[in-house]
């Protein structure tokens, strides 16, 4: 592989690297101007790796005046002034794995690097105390408004979420922190705080009564992340390198980067967006895999679903109003805040009518990473022996052997060792779920429903596959419904061999018992 000509910002969060250096970068300072002069406090939230260190960074540099920082984008068309303001930047992602003395540790380092940055005299040893005596110093020593950015403010918290006595002694940790916010208002030019998740019962919450949350609003869905028009306009050569790597047409490689990293909607508006941090290594490698689900594994999501006892087949498809999956995280009743604000959940569609949202997995990357971390959990400890089983059932597939392919797929359904209480048809109808959603990683598409069932339809460019299950049912029975529900019929006209297949499984075998065939 040829040496890219174009500067990837790889690991680089910081706008003035990124610009002094020359890198890729997507303009997104307009946003930053905008906020600055509409509002005085805004919280947002957006999933990990989804850009918001950078947008801090950019805040930062526009409050501090760097004007040359900006030349050519559109806050430097836009803004005319560029007040220097002292600019307090603080994160608490580094302090998201210990208790209560290393949050105040991690923030008191900080604090203290701002002391000595702008020559305020440490007041007290408590993060809070010492914050506010940075901005009251600040406003009188330079007599300019003070400008306060926190990044990930929630990540403490969430580190502790599954222990309600270190949560609690988290929470007044962390409000005492961020009460000057409040009580410092006279001194506070603007101030910006994003995380993951939403704790209602901190005081940036409870007592920021103009609190602007620009979360889900239309106007900022795009503020992190990649827009279409954005890839197009602004890194269309470099897709059009990775194109020519892959040894495809440039519009092949886009179909490719919006099955895998795409989809992601943060507003009712429905604004397509991509996951940035994917996206970039994409680009970077030229190669189309997984790299999100790379940087963490989702363990907490699935001791959430274990706690609500949720049925996986249901997330794609879920349906509720804002106030059910955008809920504080430690009033949730359900798994969809968590899954939505991680990420792992986007908004598909909105009802203006009834006002509701429905649900979704954003994109193949994290529906195929998702599935393949349920597996241990859902079908077998041993992931590689179900990978090869997987690939196996493929392969027969991709030679034509259908009956070869279920074969292999009782076989292995037969094979998973019986676990105490997975007797259920719950557990054997999520268990196929997953099983055949990691089939479909290996076909072009395939399409998902969960209705009360398993429908499963698979994709190549040569054949549709249209599978119905039944429990403890004929085969034939699951054939006839096939054909009552007019599962064939989007796919009549579209030119490919079409095949019915219905299955039934037995939930005292706990495998597959037959199966039918048939051609419309």
């Amino acid at each position: 592989m040829a040496a890219s000509k174009f500067k990837y910002p790889i690991g680089i969060q910081t706008f003035e690297k990124i610009r002094e250096g020359n890198y890729l970068y997507v303009d997104k300072t307009g946003y930053v101007y905008r906020l600055a002069q509409q509002f005085q406090f805004v919280f947002l939230s957006r999933p990990r790796r989804f850009g918001k260190s950078l947008l801090l960074s950019t805040m930062r540099s526009y409050f501090e005046g760097r004007r040359d920082l900006f030349e050519g984008l559109e806050a430097g068309r836009l803004e005319t002034e560029w007040t220097q303001y002292p600019v307090l930047n603080i994160s608490l992602a580094s302090a998201k794995d210990g208790g209560v003395s290393y949050m105040k540790l991690r923030a008191g380092t900080q604090l203290g690097w701002l002391e000595e940055k702008y020559g305020i005299e440490r007041s007290s040893d408590e993060p809070g105390d010492r914050l506010a005596q940075l901005i009251k110093g600040c406003a009188e020593k330079y007599g300019k408004k003070v400008v306060v950015l926190v990044d990930e403010y929630d990540a403490p918290l969430l580190s502790v979420m599954h222990q309600p006595e270190q949560l609690e002694e988290m929470r007044l940790a962390l409000r005492a922190f961020y009460s000057p916010l409040k009580d410092c208002d006279e001194w506070l030019r603007f101030v910006f705080i994003t995380g993951i998740s939403k704790f209602s019962q901190l005081s940036i919450f409870s007592e920021l009564n103009n609190l602007k949350r620009i979360t889900m609003v239309p106007e900022y869905s795009a503020v992190c992340g990649i827009t279409e028009q954005e890839l197009h306009k602004q890194w269309g050569d470099a897709v059009a390198e990775m194109a020519g790597d892959m040894g495809v047409t440039t519009e092949e490689a886009y179909r490719q980067l919006k099955e895998c990293y795409d989809g992601y909607h943060f507003a009712e508006d429905l604004t397509d967006v991509y996951n940035p941090f994917s996206l970039l290594n994409a680009l970077v490698d030229r190669r189309i895999k997984d790299h999100w689900f790379e940087t963490g594994t989702p363990t907490v999501l699935v001791n959430m679903l274990q706690k609500f006892n949720t049925d996986i087949t249901r997330l794609e498809g879920s349906m509720a109003t804002r106030e059910e999956f955008d809920a504080p995280t430690e009033r949730m009743r359900s798994v969809l805040p968590l899954f939505y604000q991680s990420g792992y959940l986007t908004i598909k569609d909105y009802d203006r009518d009834t006002d509701t949202y429905t649900l979704g997995f954003p994109n193949n990357e994290v529906y195929q990473g998702m599935m393949n971390s349920l597996a241990p959990y859902y079908v077998y400890e041993d992931t590689l022996a179900t990978t090869n089983s997987i690939v196996e059932m493929y392969r027969a597939l991709r030679a034509g052997d259908l009956d070869g392919m279920l074969q292999r797929l009782k076989v292995f359904l037969s094979s998973i060792p019986y676990a105490e209480g997975a007797n259920t048809e719950g557990h054997f109808r999520q268990l196929l779920y997953v099983v055949f959603s990691l089939m479909g990683r290996y076909l072009l598409t395939e399409v998902r429903t969960a209705i009360g069932r398993i429908d499963v339809v698979w994709q190549s460019r040569t054949d549709v596959y249209v599978f119905e299950l039944k429990m403890d049912q004929s085969a034939q029975k699951a054939l006839e419904q096939i054909d009552e529900k007019g599962y064939m019929i989007p796919f009549t006209y579209d030119g490919r061999q079409l095949h019915k297949i219905g299955l039934s499984f037995s939930t005292k075998t706990r495998t597959i018992e037959e199966w039918m065939i048939a051609q419309p």
